[in-house]
């Protein structure tokens, strides 16, 4: 049972700390630097100082989103993570197995576990559509991708990802945050925690949900967690009002706004100015002024009707099954464009088959959810690639697990969860294009050749942004919690160029 009062922290770690006012660890800051054992601690050779509380701003008013010197050298400075909620079938889609065709309708002895628990026995589900070869690199792509097909030599796939959870809601925050429990910073936050915005006047972290709505857990998953609410996620809109309740209130002017933002803000750094290390106050005086900035900014960073009637044809903006999520590909490129870092945009949302949690018809499910979306991606990728900006910006594809090579029920093609072996890809950045790593099992349902954990992708995404994922971390609870997990996790050494 935790105490009610928590002066003193409470862990023992927490008591240690602040019962010493943390002094004797000021001294130890620069030795251990020096041996890696501080991470991001200011050390001779400049390493920033983003591990004891780099969130911390001088009373001065400095700007908690300022630019910050990366680690080393990046290869990239922005995320497009293109999130498939609910969980796409890796067999039917980048993960050709050819064995599972003439088993199809099969009952055989199979371990899978998912949502409904462990099972010894399953009718198997062929895959449903063919697969062709694309690319220099002949890479196998499944008829429900065929824009993205063209893309392959763009492409690294890691074909051995595995996660710790087959449920939706804890998946998604591992995916999201490296954590299977609410509470924890997701990648965005984190990204953003350890560069800073090139744009002064638009989020740092941006987020666009499915037109049906966000994915189960809601906000939690691009939450700043035990960090500032500065890092975490900004919801904007394709349509109308780009972000809610941004707009001036009724018969109020801008001019009137001005004088009554600067009054609070003289207040503020007069309380911050004996509470310098108030990061949550400091990121308040920052928000203020950043939300009244976007609203001369937003509005021009989201509006594609500047954009060429061939821009917008790339996209699928001229069809209607695709204009939803081209559109926010579009305004993702626009985004990275003006120095954005994070934009997460998801495909499906809701419940059922308002996603890719294809339980029932296989077939519906993913043909609707990869026909909204092929052309799209492709057009991001294609669109990056010729304006320069794939060079410097990443762009992740996958879900939070995938499912598995039989049927979860007596009837149908609908297939269960599977977080033991499943596909994502990566492109631009620096990842090598054309490139597959790791296998599944010949039936897809595990990962056996180089698996790996979901927080490898991770720190192979901070790693690209110029950032050591076993060194960018954030005091909390007694200890220097990291995206990558206190134990660290190297990234995937195949991908990169």
């Amino acid at each position: 049972m935790n105490p009610s009062n928590t002066f003193c922290g409470r862990t023992r770690r927490e008591f240690l700390w602040q019962s010493g006012a943390a002094f004797p660890a000021l001294g130890m800051v620069d030795l251990l630097s020096r041996d890696g054992y501080f991470p991001g601690a200011v050390s001779p050779q400049g390493a920033n100082l983003r591990a004891l509380d780099a969130s911390a701003v001088s009373a001065g008013g400095e700007n908690p989103m300022a630019p910050k010197t990366p680690h080393f050298a990046p290869r990239a400075k922005a995320v497009i993570f293109l999130f498939m909620y609910g969980g796409p079938s890796h067999v039917d889609t980048f993960d050709y197995k050819p064995a599972l065709y003439p088993l199809d309708g099969k009952t055989i002895d199979i371990d899978t576990k998912g949502r409904g628990g462990t099972k010894k026995q399953g009718r198997v589900v062929g895959p449903k559509w063919g697969f062709k070869q694309y690319g220099e690199c002949g890479k196998y792509v499944s008829d429900l991708f065929p824009h993205v097909g063209r893309c392959v030599d763009d492409i690294a796939f890691v074909h051995s990802m595995y996660a710790d959870s087959p449920l939706h809601g804890s998946a998604m925050l591992m995916m999201n945050s490296g954590r299977i429990l609410s509470g924890a910073p997701c990648m965005g936050s984190w990204v953003t925690y350890g560069l800073g915005s090139e744009n002064e006047n638009m989020p740092g972290f941006v987020v666009m949900l499915d037109q049906t709505g966000g994915p189960i857990s809601g906000a939690k998953n691009w939450n700043s967690g035990y960090m500032p609410a500065l890092y975490q996620g900004t919801v904007l809109r394709p349509h109308g009002e780009p972000i809610l309740d941004l707009d001036l209130p009724k018969g109020m002017t801008m001019r009137e706004q001005r004088r009554l933002l600067d009054t609070l803000r003289e207040q503020n750094e007069a309380h911050l100015r004996s509470r310098f290390d108030d990061s949550d106050l400091a990121a308040r005086i920052h928000s203020y002024e950043l939300a009244y900035r976007m609203q001369t900014y937003a509005p021009e960073a989201i509006d594609t009707g500047s954009e060429s009637e061939a821009t917008k044809r790339l996209y699928g903006l001229d069809n209607a099954r695709t204009e939803d999520f081209g559109r926010k590909c579009l305004m993702a490129r626009r985004l990275v464009e003006r120095g954005v870092r994070f934009v997460q945009i998801y495909s499906g949302g809701n419940h059922n088959d308002h996603n890719w949690d294809a339980h029932g018809d296989l077939v519906a499910n993913h043909t609707k959810h990869a026909g909204d979306t092929d052309q799209p991606i492709a057009g991001l990728l294609a669109d990056l690639k010729q304006r320069g900006l794939l060079e410097s910006t990443i762009v992740v594809w996958g879900g939070e697990f995938g499912r598995q090579p039989t049927a979860e029920y007596a009837e149908g093609t609908g297939r269960d969860h599977n977080a033991a072996g499943f596909t994502m890809w990566l492109a631009g950045g620096g990842i090598r294009g054309g490139t597959s790593v790791g296998t599944t099992d010949e039936l897809g349902n595990r990962a056996v050749d180089r698996p790996f954990h979901v927080k490898h992708l991770h720190a192979t995404i901070l790693n690209q942004l110029g950032l050591d994922p076993n060194r960018l971390s954030y005091f909390f609870a007694g200890l220097n919690q990291r995206l990558v997990g206190t134990e660290g996790a190297q990234p995937i050494r195949e991908l990169i160029a």
